[in-house]
């Protein structure tokens, strides 16, 4: 949400915001405007794709602060979209102003794109951390409002609805928050801020009732639009206000169209003698055959201005205090999901991508940097999104089926009657990456007539495009109802089933990189234009400085007897020279367009990876992703590499890191070919991946020889220690 120009009205008058040293209190933190906040403005990189490494070392320091302070945050995220659909117009208009900022970006020109895996990364550091945290089914800004007013503590965001909202310990606007910048004694320590109340701005005209505040941001238009009479009856209220006068307005022009609204308002004791001049001023302008219309717009002022009624309790009050879900949350849309998984959701483990496609049949694919002119780098990873529609949306129903020679109890899988769903094929390009006419290895169809589809907006060259994809069942398939009756063997199977890789095939990886691994194979082998060995080798190297600097800089430096041959001094040096390859904010001014459009089909793969593991109740432990891909590092790994510079030149021969590079080489290429070869589209493909076995193989076998073992061991027992230490 948003109301138009009231956040620069609000900040251009020092009257209407308030010094504070904030400390020891609670704070109510809306989690995607704080992530978007410290991602933008602290410059962290857009065109390779994002510094993941950078972001959670930014907002490890934000929490600090706040620990230092006394503040104990608790964070509200976003979920899926309105089920209402009132704001959808507005998130499409935002979804094709990012696909062009992301092409601008692309070309070295200005824009903002958070890259795809912040919000992720956000959630695992809040996790880590301890930081109480809840992931809204839909937006969250109601919810935050009617906490914040239950629990009398402020809210720390930077949406303009919140000069609206009447919270009694007021807004803290993110822009005016010094956090960087802790003042006092050790003991005393607080964050210099500016704060905002509602009654600050009615003091200002004349004592405006607050009551309709909510009025001045449905006429000025917010994120759910406004009535489409309102710009008639904004101009009217122009003329109106000169006559009328009141409140700061009198006597001299309004410097703004929300200050003479403002101004035109507190001429008002109440919102019915508002919306009484509203029926009136509207009388003029209607025939003798629209005498309803007056009457009509103005329960839709009252209606909208509904949204702004903080009255009711908080449904996240009991989620803060005792862990559980409140029924008696505003919305509902996921009143049918298992309960194991609206837990997830709440923690934030069950990504909105799932929150969509099961409530709306509908998802929005977040833009990246990549090349414009080629096919959005989300057709890499649609089968993987496909099993993730399918286990969602097919519902089974237990029958009988009596075959020819016995009978047997079989599960029939039916579609669930959805709103969105389609008797017909979904149109699309040919080749690969058209979509739902393709059903991907480990899957089954049942159909024609049964055929449920999601709609994906995506980009095609510079524009929106609708996808009608197919919901397709894996092979292996588990009932959403039943996921978490499941063995972990049997997620873990329709997980690597939709991969296409074997489970050996990961044998010799440490665990926690185990999904990473499996998605680069899916990746190597989905990805058009096919990526190098060059790109595979920067984007592995990049995994490595993750590991290194994840067990360097945590501390993990006092394990050595548990590894004895860690020669620590060795990696140390291996860190910094790789995190000397960066790609440095001077050289930022254009990019390998080759190369982001390939990764940032990786990340597409990761992403949409990452949400099926989740709903999958994660067979697979999620990788740390602040540690997994750093942008900067891995584009300028990638150029050393295409200076002519080897792997082997950078991870010396003997060193653990050198080791684990090759056995992550390795089963990657392993995990790149097909697990069912009856159902790879094409053998040519899988032969030249085998051709290029080459560099990286080092004389270890596809179960994991000797070497790797002792790879995986010993990097595990440093991250389990690491775990159980936390």
């Amino acid at each position: 949400m948003g109301v138009q120009g009231l956040t620069t009205y609000v900040e251009s008058n020092r009257n209407f915001l308030q010094d504070v040293r904030f400390r020891d209190s609670r704070l109510v933190i809306d989690g995607c405007s704080l992530f978007f906040r410290l991602y933008f403005n602290h410059q962290l990189d857009q065109q390779h794709g994002g510094d993941y490494d950078e972001f959670a070392c930014l907002l490890n320091q934000f929490l600090s602060a706040l620990q230092a302070c006394n503040i104990q945050p608790y964070v509200v995220l976003d979920g899926g979209m309105d089920p209402s659909d009132k704001k959808f117009a507005t998130l499409r208009q935002r979804l094709q102003s990012k696909i062009k900022e992301a092409d601008s970006i692309s070309h070295g020109r200005r824009g903002s794109v958070l890259p795809i895996l912040v919000g992720k990364v956000f959630i695992q550091v809040l996790t880590q951390r301890g930081i109480p945290l809840i992931q809204c089914p839909a937006e969250a800004d109601w919810e935050i409002a009617c906490l914040a007013r239950q629990w009398n503590c402020p809210v720390l965001t930077n949406d303009s609805d919140f000069y609206i909202f009447d919270l009694p310990a007021g807004y803290l606007p993110l822009h005016f928050f010094q956090w960087t910048n802790l003042n006092g004694k050790a003991s005393q320590r607080y964050i210099p801020c500016r704060c905002y109340t509602t009654n600050n701005l009615c003091r200002w005209f004349g004592g405006l009732n607050r009551e309709l505040l909510p009025l001045c941001a449905v006429l000025t238009g917010n994120d759910y639009g406004s009535p489409k009479e309102a710009d008639t009856l904004l101009a009217l209220i122009d003329a109106s206000s000169f006559q009328r006068g009141g409140g700061r307005g009198r006597g001299r022009a309004p410097s703004s169209r929300i200050e003479g609204l403002l101004s035109w308002l507190s001429s008002f004791p109440s919102v019915s003698e508002a919306l009484d001049e509203v029926n009136r001023l509207m009388d003029g302008m209607v025939g003798a055959g629209q005498r309803g219309q007056k009457s009509e717009l103005s329960s839709q002022l009252w209606a909208a201005m509904q949204e702004y009624n903080i009255k009711a309790q908080s449904s996240l009050a009991t989620w803060f205090s005792r862990g559980t879900l409140d029924p008696r949350g505003k919305i509902s849309g996921l009143a049918q999901f298992p309960e194991c998984l609206s837990l997830a959701a709440a923690q934030g483990q069950l990504s909105p991508l799932a929150l969509d496609a099961f409530v709306m049949q509908r998802v929005l694919l977040i833009p990246q940097v990549e090349n414009s002119k080629l096919a959005s780098s989300h057709c890499s990873s649609r089968a993987i999104r496909q099993a993730l529609y399918g286990i969602l949306l097919h519902k089974v129903q237990n029958t009988v089926s009596q075959a020819q020679g016995g009978s047997a109890q079989l599960a029939k899988v039916i579609p669930v009657q959805m709103q969105g769903m389609r008797g017909r094929r979904g149109r699309g390009g040919a080749g690969r990456h058209a979509t739902s006419m393709e059903h991907p290895a480990g899957a089954q169809t049942h159909g024609f007539n049964s055929s449920i589809f999601v709609e994906e907006y995506d980009r095609l060259d510079l524009n929106i495009k609708k996808n009608q994809v197919e919901a397709i069942i894996p092979m292996n398939h588990i009932h959403l109802d039943r996921i978490n009756q499941a063995s972990a063997a049997e997620r873990l199977g329709v997980l690597l089933g939709v991969l296409g890789v074997k489970q050996s095939a990961l044998a010799p990886v440490p665990l926690h990189l185990q999904l990473a691994v499996a998605v680069t194979g899916f990746w190597l082998r989905e990805a058009i234009p096919t990526p190098s060995q060059l790109l595979l080798q920067a984007l592995v190297l990049g995994m490595i400085y993750g590991e290194l600097a994840f067990n360097i800089q945590s501390g993990a430096s006092h394990r050595r007897p548990a590894a004895p041959q860690f020669n620590w001094a060795a990696e140390q040096g291996i860190l910094s020279a790789l995190d000397g390859q960066r790609v440095r904010p001077d050289e930022r001014r254009g990019v390998d367009l080759r190369a982001a459009h390939c990764y940032s089909q990786w990340q597409s793969c990761l992403w949409s990876a990452l949400c099926l593991n989740q709903l999958l109740l994660m067979p697979l432990p999620e990788p740390n992703i602040s540690w997994l891909f750093s942008g900067t590092l891995v584009h300028g790994v990638l150029r050393c590499l295409k200076g002519g510079w080897s792997v082997e030149s950078l991870l010396p021969v003997g060193s653990l890191s050198g080791q684990l590079c090759f056995c992550l080489l390795d089963a990657v290429k392993d995990c790149s070919f097909k697990a069912n070869p009856s159902c790879t589209k094409s053998g040519k493909k899988r032969g030249r991946g085998r051709g290029r076995r080459g560099r990286g193989g080092r004389g270890q076998s596809q179960g994991g020889g000797g070497v790797s073992e002792e790879i995986n061991n010993r990097f595990a027992l440093l991250m389990s220690e690491e775990e159980y230490d936390d």
